[in-house]
């Protein structure tokens, strides 16, 4: 065991620290640090603010919490610990979104209407074997990201100029099969002024600055090992957000520790939003002659969101859905 209040490991049989002299059966009452804990499955720490450390509430063993994380396991007697609202004040920005798809049934339902889209992929749920099919409380940081990315673009004259080119030059070859300037288009002079056009076309004459702005509330999630499930281009349903409070969560769902701060998860919003800017930028703009971003991140929150992961068998196949427990949108999609 360990003494409530300098943390010294003692015998388990101890009933005095012989280091503090600190009285072990009155220490967790006169402790200025101590935890307060409640009936058994709702142990909640709470920690004065500016703590730098806690104790177990149940072997008195000292605990450090990981940056982000909301539970919290001891690692000589097991305990799991919940942070209260009024713990640590580096994550006191703890918010969550309510779960809306609760049941096993009403997911299964869902995923059979996204997986049977379309009409090579009928009966495609029915023909598969499901392997997993989980909820799980998943931290993600969600970080503000303010995006300016300038643009200089040819626009469509330039597409046109290269097809009459395209048709022109077809023209040369069809009239140069059937007898020289009789046949096609009309021969070289057509074919040497819409070149001549689609010249000053790439040159610059048509080019035109753009500017294409966007603010985010990028979410990065913030456990390591599912980093595989980062999404690219989502965005959650935040006007139903709350304070983070365990309890309005069904009892014994799976709730995942982050392990990735908060400084990586900016350095990590901003890299991403920079990627997403040029892929709407292509999407919108063929002919993109340069392009260059600016990104500006602001404050994180850690944001806890009802995540149903489900995975099926088709044919030696895997398929993967990460599914929104709040909104009921797929978050990924793997196999389909």
């Amino acid at each position: 065991m360990y003494c409530l209040k300098c943390g010294t490991q003692l015998p388990d049989d101890a009933a005095f620290c012989f280091k503090c002299g600190a009285n072990l059966s009155q220490a967790a009452t006169t402790n200025p640090n101590q935890l307060s804990v409640g009936p058994v499955g709702k142990t909640e720490v709470i920690a004065p603010s500016g703590a730098s450390s806690l104790k177990c509430p149940s072997c008195g063993a000292p605990i450090s919490p990981k940056f982000g994380e909301m539970i919290i396991t001891c690692e000589y007697c097991g305990s799991s610990i919940t942070l209260g609202n009024s713990g640590w004040a580096n994550i006191q920005k703890q918010t969550m979104l309510p779960l809306k798809i609760p049941t096993t049934d009403l997911i299964t339902s869902l995923v059979r209407s996204m997986m049977d889209k379309g009409l090579l992929n009928r009966h495609l749920q029915e023909s598969s074997t499901l392997e997993e099919m989980t909820l799980s409380l998943v931290p993600y940081w969600l970080v503000g990201v303010s995006a300016r990315t300038s643009i200089v673009a040819t626009d469509m004259v330039t597409e046109g100029a290269t097809v009459a080119t395209t048709a022109a030059l077809f023209g040369v070859l069809a009239g140069g099969m059937g007898g020289g300037r009789r046949g096609g288009f009309g021969g070289a002079p057509l074919l040497e002024g819409a070149m001549l056009g689609s010249m000053m076309n790439r040159g610059g004459g048509n080019r035109k600055a753009v500017q294409m702005n966007e603010n985010y509330n990028f979410p990065i999630i913030a456990l390591k090992a599912l980093t595989t499930y980062q999404p690219r281009d989502y965005q959650f349903a935040l006007e139903g957000r709350t304070l983070f409070d365990i309890s309005q969560f069904p009892k014994g769902i799976k709730t995942l520790n982050g392990d990735i701060s908060e400084d990586a998860a900016k350095y990590q919003a901003k890299t991403l939003v920079d990627q997403l800017q040029s892929q709407k930028a292509h999407a919108k703009y063929h002919m993109i002659q340069q392009i260059s971003s600016e990104e500006d991140v602001s404050d994180a929150e850690l944001l806890h969101v009802p995540i149903w992961f489900v995975r099926y068998d088709h044919k030696g196949d895997r398929i993967i859905l990460v599914v929104d427990g709040n909104s009921g949108n797929v978050i990924n999609s793997m196999g389909l």
